[in-house]
């Protein structure tokens, strides 16, 4: 390789931001600027405003306006927002703010977690959690953020861990009245949505009351910042509870609240004034997600027999097409121009369409993926569906790969971890499975306690998960740190 020389640069002011970026596929590759006089050697970030964003070798980050690289360079970075690829795994170091992690795809990368463990090998940490929930850990510098309900209490709260150790640094209670819904689903909790961080902030939803409260948390001290009623969540015909997490974008945050008289809101994050709201008529229970997809920003929801498409900043319907299910309740996937989706209730369909307003279907097929989501990596299709049955799918066409029986039943989404898939179901069973399309490869089955709904977070090649112990009869959630240490 020829000589790399450092375009001046130096200059230019970096923006770092704890958004949701719209990172592409890392490729180490030379970029050259518009005089042809000098170039370098960096991986692709991301694309804001015009600015292009790259990783030197040596670790540092730059900016530069796009229309200070040479035309090829310019030229391959429009091809890749036209046709972004949805299977960017998270860089090391790089935060896991959300539910399905910093790209919105459950892809971790960074050091690989392990594939086996027990009650002792590869345990950092292991800590009880008071009360109950099935939201998935958070992860934002040296802390962790989870979500729990205490029933006999009456109260919701968020609690913020120490990555290190698994100490409480803070537990912050953001309702101690109660108002629990009397009946939800045996499958469900009165903590179920994960966390949303942006900068400072952590965001949090819980259905009490009959609403849906939103709540802005200082990120440091989990001081409330600004707290309000989102919308109703009172279902008549189906009693199952509240599930979606909050969802952030630019300088929004999302709720969905989906029954008989539903909505999908959008609220500014600084303090909470309400910027736009489509109702939703149907009972569901699928987490809204911003994908950039098909050549703009996209806010995919499915549910109502439907796959629905929004505009993130004005809330303006894009685009419909046939959907899976009347109910769903895992987060859309896509990659390049296809959107997938699962369910549901009362149907089971698995189904690809088109983001590009056509509504064409794509491909469809009769397997059935409720409570979890899928993930989709390099053109296939990965799914644990209700049966505790894995599948492959090539993604464009939908052709079977491989399927294999493992264990249910399921309500934990897959995870990806470098070379790996990680199944879990709800006896405590975690699969890991080689992210091999062309042949099924179990790797190992290990156990966590009885019960595991939430799905796990794998971070610089550490797996934190929360399940439940039977003490008698009672059952105790404890959260766990697992790595080769």
């Amino acid at each position: 390789m020829a000589h790399v020389k450092s375009i001046g640069i130096a200059a230019l002011p970096l923006l770092f931001i704890c958004l949701w970026p719209y990172a592409l596929q890392a490729e180490l590759r030379i970029w050259n600027d518009s005089s042809g006089k000098y170039q370098i050697e960096a991986t692709f970030l991301r694309y804001e405003k015009g600015d292009v964003y790259l990783k030197k070798t040596d670790g540092q980050e730059i900016a530069l306006r796009i229309t200070k690289l040479g035309p090829a360079e310019q030229k391959w970075v429009r091809e890749r927002l036209r046709n972004p690829v949805s299977t960017a795994s998270a860089q090391p170091g790089e935060d896991w703010p959300a539910w399905r992690g910093p790209h919105g795809n459950s892809i971790a990368g960074g050091a690989a977690a392990p594939t086996e463990w027990d009650n002792v090998k590869n345990v950092v940490w292991k800590v009880p959690i008071p009360g109950r929930g099935h939201s998935s850990p958070v992860i934002v510098g040296d802390h962790l953020y989870l979500t729990q309900a205490d029933e006999r209490n009456g109260e919701q709260a968020v609690v913020c861990y120490g990555l290190r150790d698994g100490q409480e640094v803070w537990r912050r209670v953001t309702n101690s009245e109660g108002g629990f819904p009397e009946k939800i689903h045996s499958k469900n909790s009165h903590a179920t949505p994960t966390v949303a961080c942006v900068g400072d902030r952590l965001f949090v939803t819980f259905n009490h009351h009959d609403k849906v409260e939103l709540t802005a948390l200082d990120r440091a001290t989990g001081e409330i910042r600004w707290q309000k009623d989102a919308g109703p969540f009172a279902p008549e015909q189906y009693e199952f509870g509240y599930a979606p997490s909050p969802m952030v974008h630019g300088d929004l945050v999302y709720v969905a609240s989906e029954f008989e008289q539903g909505f999908l809101a959008a609220f500014r994050q600084s303090d909470g004034k309400e910027v736009w709201r489509q109702p939703r008529t149907s009972t569901s229970y699928s987490t809204p997600i911003v994908a950039r997809v098909a050549g703009r920003d996209q806010l995919l929801l499915s549910g109502q027999l439907k796959i629905s498409a929004y505009d993130p900043k004005t809330g303006k319907p894009l685009w419909t097409s046939e959907g899976p299910s009347k109910a769903t309740c895992g987060t859309l996937v896509w990659e390049d121009d296809l959107v997938f989706a699962s369910g549901g209730f009362p149907e089971s369909q698995t189904m690809a369409v088109k983001a590009d307003g056509s509504g064409e279907v794509v491909w469809a097929n009769r397997e059935k993926c409720y409570e979890q989501s899928m993930v989709v990596h390099n053109g296939y299709l990965y799914a644990f569906n209700d049966n505790g049955i894995a599948l492959c799918w090539n993604a464009k066409t939908g052709e079977e790969m491989w399927k294999n029986r493992l264990g249910g039943p399921v309500s934990a989404s897959p995870v990806i971890g470098g070379e790996h898939l990680y199944f879990t179901n709800e006896r405590g069973s975690v699969y890991v499975v080689k992210t091999n399309p062309k042949k099924f490869e179990r790797v190992a089955e290990n156990r966590l306690g009885a019960e595991t709904f939430a799905t796990p977070t794998i971070h610089q090649g550490r797996i934190y998960h929360r399940y439940s112990e039977r003490q008698g009869d009672v059952l105790q959630e404890y959260l766990i740190c697992i790595a080769a240490e």
